[in-house]
């Protein structure tokens, strides 16, 4: 068979993860491929992280079986693509936050036996399902919702005529599924984790701190008028319009958009923004909303809804944990009106809003009763300072002041 065999290896998912545990493959040997394609579900303190492939080809072996726990670096898979003619293994490209491949040392880790420290404690959430021959009996809206859902029909047991599978069916599994997934998220470890991630930021970067109100009486005004006729889950939300405000800023002022590696800045052309998300049960995360300066409003609220749904249940992607350039975290809705976070290394900037308020306002030779919110800045001294901050902060205020051109 023609075409070069790629290494399918361990992303880093985070600058504080040196390991993952294999949970569940949803590929097998043969199965063709493209890049962006989930095939497997891997385990890291922050939960379960669907892995995405970042070439095309077909799957040529599998070399971690669930429940092995390996580390960043280490190859999970070979695939074969049909690019080039030679079949010497080469590495797969790196994710924006990746660590390196691994030394010489760590490369003998390309067998299951070297790469695999056996963990008994998880297992494939589908494990022992049964599976059937043959054509799979179905009803399309169970085919379409298996599709959408990346559900393999082979995996159910169908309660229809003649056995055939139904929508509820696999709506079962799908919720079978990821009470498997959250019984075995350890919350304890996710705040291990953070804190860990949290206490090299406040020793390594040297934070500064600004604070800015802004007079959103415009946005709260035209999103008011925008959501009167519409039902709630197309309703834009405040958080909408600061994340958009910041995607756009950072075009203007690159230097909070990037990464320091290496001891030096790493500027981003995209606007990858994570936006911290409140776990049920306990934790903290900060996936990221990919190329939101290209989004629609609505298409930004959709994604947005969806990442926060899908970050909750457990089904966030690792491109979304390894490669925001900047992140927005906001308590507004817990009431908080300020808040000063911690740079998450190795991005070099963090934009805090808190909660919409009234408050007495000069505007001209009057005081009015404006909508306001506090936005924060922390940003890391090695790359800005506090005058560029400044006009950065100023920026956002700016976009937000024509909500209407977001």
């Amino acid at each position: 068979m023609s075409g070069a065999v790629t290494e399918f290896r361990m992303p880093s998912l985070g600058a504080d993860m040196e390991a993952g545990t294999m949970v569940e493959w949803l590929v097998k040997p043969g199965d063709k491929v493209d890049r962006g394609d989930i095939v497997a579900i891997v385990e890291t303190q922050k939960g379960a992280i669907e892995i995405e492939v970042f070439e095309a080809g077909r799957i040529e072996e599998i070399l971690v079986d669930s429940g092995g726990k390996v580390p960043v670096g280490a190859p999970l898979a070979r695939i074969r693509t049909e690019a080039e003619p030679t079949a010497q293994p080469r590495t797969q490209p790196p994710m924006a936050g990746a660590a390196p491949p691994p030394t010489s040392a760590t490369s003998t880790a390309s067998t299951p036996s070297a790469a695999i420290q056996p963990s008994p404690t998880l297992a494939s959430p589908i494990a022992g399902a049964p599976r059937r021959t043959g054509r799979i009996l179905a009803s399309p809206a169970a085919r379409q919702l298996a599709r959408l859902q990346g559900v393999d029909l082979s995996t159910i047991t169908g309660s229809g005529p003649s056995g055939a599978i139904v929508r509820s069916d696999v709506e079962r599994m799908r919720a079978a599924t990821e009470t498997k997934r959250a019984i075995g998220f350890d919350f304890d470890a996710m705040r291990v984790a953070i804190a860990a991630a949290m206490t090299r930021s406040k020793r390594e970067i040297p934070h500064y701190y600004l604070q800015h109100q802004f007079d959103v009486t415009a946005c709260q005004q035209w999103l008011s008028r925008r959501n009167a006729t519409l039902a709630p889950p197309d309703r834009l939300l405040f958080a909408a319009l600061a994340i958009k405000s910041v995607a756009l800023a950072v075009h203007r002022y690159p230097q909070f958009n990037g990464f320091y590696r290496d001891g030096k800045f790493e500027p981003s052309s995209a606007a990858h923004i994570g936006v911290a998300i409140a776990i049920r049960g306990g934790g903290l995360a900060a996936p990221a909303l990919h190329n939101v300066d290209r989004l629609s409003l609505d298409e930004l609220m959709a994604r947005l809804r969806d990442l926060v749904q899908r970050m909750r249940s457990g089904r966030i992607r690792g491109s979304e944990i390894a490669d925001p350039t900047i992140t927005v975290s906001s308590l507004g809705e817990r009431g908080v009106e300020a808040m000063f976070g911690i740079v998450y290394p190795p991005q070099v900037a963090l934009v805090g809003c808190g909660k919409v308020v009234e408050r007495p306002w000069l505007v001209g030779n009057r005081v009015e009763a404006r909508s306001v919110v506090t936005a924060t800045l922390s940003g890391d001294h090695r790359v800005s300072d506090g005058h560029a901050g400044a006009l950065f902060l100023a920026e956002i205020d700016r976009l937000l002041q024509e909500p209407e051109k977001l």
